[in-house]
């Protein structure tokens, strides 16, 4: 015969053996978010050091004003910048004019896209 005390005591041990179970998973997932936001500010703190390298000061606070407003657009356009300048494709440091011809040349293509597909669908 099983006593109501034996019964709660098993509830009682299983109930903590899950509460266990779930710290240490909690534990694991935020030591794993700990270790990508570290890794997430070492590849940042890198990026702007390399964009400090390839860039004017002027250059750079273009970039800085542009995010403000486009930050999609300025990430894709740091890691192109990176990116060419790491193979050789475009002289540095790259100075502000350099860029807003840069930012031209993205802004006249982007427009022809718009234009085109405007045309397709009967716009």
């Amino acid at each position: 015969m099983v006593t109501s005390s034996g019964v709660d005591e098993y509830y009682d041990e299983e109930l903590e053996e899950i509460k266990r179970r779930k710290l240490l998973e909690y534990q694991r997932m935020l030591e794993r978010l700990r270790r990508e936001e570290q890794e997430r500010q070492l590849y940042q703190a890198q990026k702007e050091a390399y964009l400090r390298a390839i860039l004017t000061p002027e250059a750079r606070q273009r970039l800085s004003n542009l995010k403000l407003v486009k930050p999609e657009l300025v990430e894709l356009l740091e890691n192109q910048l990176i990116q060419l300048a790491q193979a050789g494709r475009i002289k540095t440091p790259i100075s502000d004019e350099t860029l807003k011809q840069i930012l031209k040349n993205i802004t006249n293509h982007t427009r022809k896209e718009i234009r085109l597909k405007g045309l397709r669908r009967g716009f």
